[in-house]
């Protein structure tokens, strides 16, 4: 899940932000108020003076406090520094303009609903108990049994409590809803993994953190393997089932610091910090194991489902975050290709310079490049122990391709479109013509045709065959 703290205090210095426009306009206000009494009340000279005093007092600490206390570091001390100053500020301004009775007394009001909104309930009730003391004060100056009828004077004190105890569960409330909004934005509500709205501000975050700090970070692709088939068997909803699954393995699987994310669809992504790929395939692996191992429930029946995984890491496979997300997904596509559910690292030699294809020879991976026979079943003429094989359908076999100066043995998946007539399999050493060139006859329904090779011909209709040597 996504981290709180990081975007907690992005959104909270955008909130203190506004506060500290707000209460800046609360201050201008009031010292707007203030001069306009001093024209219409008939005002002494030194009254005059100390309510200019008072009001640049204020406006100076407001200018000084932006500067020595920035809203964006310490925005909630910030916050109860202006409504203190605030309520000082009118206290003072009572005091010289009728105590109790002065016209700005009724701002304590604004005062208390706002810290009730701002700082939460605990501090509103410190501002609610100071604003009761301050008015104590000024009743005791004006009226010397004020103390003494202070417990038949509650009524009139008790508003402060009330206003700052009602403001503080508003704001509880408000910030609650925020709360929920806030995680609805940056979580996929699916499989409450974050989405990429957060996986993208958080990664980029880390990015720039590892490119600082010259430190490693890696990503890991991840896919379902069978998807469609649990769709088309058991319905969509199984394959709702099935996402949530994979997900809650991956949950279950990775660290709080790992961020992790639904790609989408069925494709997932994770972002491990501070590591590189080599580092990682354990955890990853941990992953595919577990899909394997633990099937899903839907309606009561056990549903089998594995997962593949490609990961590649900055800066070994990639100069930024968007190239390394590109090698670990051309490995997760190298895992689907092998088998599945397995995990793939991403190699530099795997990429070739057609569609990216790889091989395994004897299970370790075979360097070079691998074309793609599209529809058209074109010819593609490769260098010695490549293959040129097309992306749908087929069957399995295992060549032995020899060259003029070494042999190699393939063990490849053909896959053959039913549409094309044929499809054709070379090796060639440096030299630049071909060594060997086969061409596999294969009929319009994708079955072997009578021209066909005679390695293909040893094939059984379906399955893998095994080894086929030519002399």
């Amino acid at each position: 899940m996504i981290d709180s703290k990081e975007w907690g205090s992005k959104a909270a210095r955008t909130r203190y932000t506004g506060y500290d426009r707000t209460i800046g306009g609360i201050c201008w206000l009031l010292v707007a108020l203030v001069f306009l009494d001093i024209e219409l009340v008939p005002t002494d000279r030194h009254s005059m003076l100390l309510l200019a005093l008072f009001c640049s007092a204020l406006l100076c600490y407001h200018l000084a406090a932006r500067r020595l206390v920035p809203y964006r570091d310490h925005g909630q001390l910030r916050v109860s520094l202006d409504l203190v100053a605030l309520l000082l500020f009118v206290v003072a301004l009572s005091w010289h303009t009728g105590k109790l009775a002065s016209p700005f007394i009724s701002f304590i009001y604004l005062i208390l609903m706002a810290a009730s909104l701002t700082l939460g309930r605990r501090i509103s009730y410190l501002m609610a108990a100071l604003a009761i003391t301050c008015c104590a004060l000024l009743g005791a100056s004006q009226t010397p049994a004020f103390g003494g009828e202070l417990a038949s004077r509650f009524v009139e004190l008790f508003p402060f409590l009330l206003i700052a105890h009602l403001g503080a569960l508003l704001s509880g409330e408000a910030e609650n809803a925020r709360l929920d909004v806030e995680r609805l934005s940056l979580t996929d509500d699916l499989t409450e993994l974050n989405n990429m709205r957060s996986f993208e501000a958080l990664a980029q975050h880390q990015e720039r953190l590892a490119k600082r700090y010259q430190k490693p970070f890696a990503i890991c692709m991840l896919d379902s393997d069978n998807l469609k088939q649990v769709n088309d068997r058991y319905g969509h909803l199984a394959g709702t089932a099935l996402i949530k699954w994979a997900a809650h393995i991956i949950r279950k699987n990775t660290r709080d610091c790992d961020i992790a994310a639904r790609f989408g669809g069925d494709e997932f992504i994770i972002m491990y910090n501070d590591h590189d790929k080599d580092q990682i395939l354990p955890a990853v692996q941990r992953i595919v194991r577990a899909m394997a191992a633990t099937p899903f429930l839907f309606e009561g029946e056990r549903i089998d489902s594995t997962i593949s995984a490609g990961i590649a890491s900055f800066p070994r496979d990639g100069s930024d975050l968007r190239e390394v997300i590109m090698r670990a997904d051309e490995a997760m596509y190298l895992s689907k290709r092998l088998g599945k559910d397995r995990a793939s690292l991403y190699r530099k030699e795997a990429r070739g310079n057609g569609a990216g294809r790889a091989l395994q020879v004897r299970r370790e991976e075979f360097g070079g490049a691998v074309a793609n026979l599209h529809r058209e079943g074109a010819a593609v003429h490769l260098g010695e122990g490549d293959l040129a094989a097309g992306d749908q359908g087929g069957c399995a076999a295992a060549f032995q391709l020899a060259g003029e100066r070494q042999v190699v043995h393939l063990e490849i998946e053909l896959e053959i479109e039913p549409q094309a007539s044929r499809v054709e399999v070379g090796a060639s050493d440096q030299a630049p013509a071909p060594v060997h060139h086969h061409e596999l006859g294969v009929n319009k329904g994708g079955r072997l045709g009578k021209d066909a090779h005679p390695l293909l011909q040893q094939l059984p209709e379906e399955g893998t065959a095994g080894p086929l040597h030519e002399g």
